[in-house]
């Protein structure tokens, strides 16, 4: 058994696990915004409902995601060590950011957000929401911005074979970053709009209750999917030009990509630095589900008199679709993070010297153990998020009303 081969599986299980929780946070808490503002400003008892409901779905995905990010945390000092000890001065800077953000303000907001239904007046009480969404948004970001590094070091000096950061500054710049976050957050938008609207349209499907809630909550989740899809396209194909110049091996051989790889010849020796086939199969695809789920913007004239609902087949059609987005972005993080090998950090570090040195018996177990306590994760939410989601939005406990205590029957006390 191969310990390189092994670490990386085990890597890519986890993180593919992790990240389906990611987007699902991040799509459903915008949505939630944007709800939540609109029961606040209007009044409307409906928007509240919708808030309850899908809240409770959010706090959920939440839960169990924190716990499978602090699964994979445990990877990067039990199967990188080289990772942590040649560029952890620089990658460990974000994360750092990421951690504090995530894990004490995400959490804290979410805590009172959660507890302070009826508690707190409203407009805290929605602050605390935009709290939680603009954390969440940090958290992603800075999760790029240590991603971006590896795909791209920039603001770092080496020193005894090692890299320090020497501008901050620098990894805020960097050319892929920008495109790249646009392009997550597109798709995890895509994923709560599609999540919300194949939800809705179940209940539609079988005609329970709360017609007009789920018929709003359909509209709301086609109209945000459609949109996103057309985000997602624009930030994907806009990324083509940053990767072929800083990754000129990433999508096929060049001059640049010829010349990168005598340079890295010399320097590593002779090698393999042609990226595995996976990454441009996945890419593929990738924009092969894009354009297909470009096609919601179709069904967006059926909204007008609720044709899409009486028809039947489009609800149809949404609700068979929801796997598509999940399975894009998983392709899409083959096609990102499979396409920078044989680097863990493109052109500065091999994986080969960033994997630890232990046993390939003791990373086969590391390797089912976690993955069968993620896969139980990833179950459980499913589970949880189907038996909820499918019992409607009539009374969420998320929010529920204090209940009226009954009077004391015995008389007061009478003192003389």
């Amino acid at each position: 058994m191969d310990t390189l081969l092994l670490a990386r599986l085990q890597f890519a299980t986890t993180t593919s696990i992790h990240f389906l929780f990611v987007v699902v946070t991040l799509g459903l808490v915008t949505l939630l915004v944007g709800l939540q503002t609109t029961a606040v400003l209007t009044g409307n008892p409906v928007y509240e409902r919708l808030t309850r409901f899908w809240g409770q779905l959010y706090v959920i995905n939440y839960v169990l995601g924190i716990a499978t990010g602090i699964v994979m945390e445990f990877q990067f000092g039990l199967n990188w060590s080289g990772l942590s000890r040649y560029v952890g001065n620089v990658f460990g800077a974000p994360l750092a950011i990421e951690t504090l953000v995530a894990f004490f303000l995400e959490s804290t907001f979410l805590g009172m957000w959660i507890f302070g239904w009826h508690r707190l007046r409203r407009g805290v009480h929605l602050a605390l929401l935009w709290g939680v969404a603009l954390t969440a948004y940090a958290s992603a970001f800075w999760i790029m911005v240590a991603n971006s590094w590896l795909q791209n070091p920039v603001g770092y000096e080496l020193r005894d074979g090692v890299a320090h950061l020497t501008d901050f500054s620098a990894l805020l710049a960097n050319p892929s970053l920008g495109m790249a976050f646009g392009h997550v957050v597109a798709a995890a938008l895509l994923v709560g709009g599609m999540l919300m609207a194949a939800v809705s349209a179940w209940h539609l499907l079988r005609r329970t209750p709360d017609f007009a809630l789920h018929r709003t909550a359909l509209r709301i989740g086609l109209v945000t999917a459609a949109l996103s899809i057309t985000a997602v396209q624009g930030f994907g194909f806009a990324q083509f030009g940053p990767v072929g110049e800083v990754q000129p091996t990433k999508f096929g051989g060049s001059p640049a990509a010829d010349a990168l790889v005598a340079d890295w010849t010399a320097r590593f020796g002779p090698g393999d630095y042609t990226p595995p086939v996976l990454a441009s199969v996945g890419l593929g695809f990738m924009i092969l589900i894009g354009f297909g789920l470009g096609l919601l913007w179709l069904l967006l004239p059926l909204l007008w008199r609720d044709w899409v609902i009486r028809l039947r087949f489009p609800l149809w059609l949404v609700l068979l679709a929801l796997p598509l987005p999940f399975v894009a972005v998983i392709l899409g993080w083959i096609a990102r993070e499979v396409g920078r090998q044989p680097w863990v950090a493109y052109g500065l570090l091999p994986t080969d010297r960033a994997v630890s040195g232990v046993d390939a018996g003791v990373m086969l177990a590391s390797l089912i153990g976690f993955s069968l306590l993620l896969g139980a994760l990833a179950v459980t939410n499913w589970v949880l998020l189907a038996r909820h989601a499918a019992r409607g939005a009539h009374d969420p406990a998320l929010g529920r009303p204090p209940e009226q205590r009954p009077a004391d029957p015995r008389p007061e006390p009478a003192f003389a």
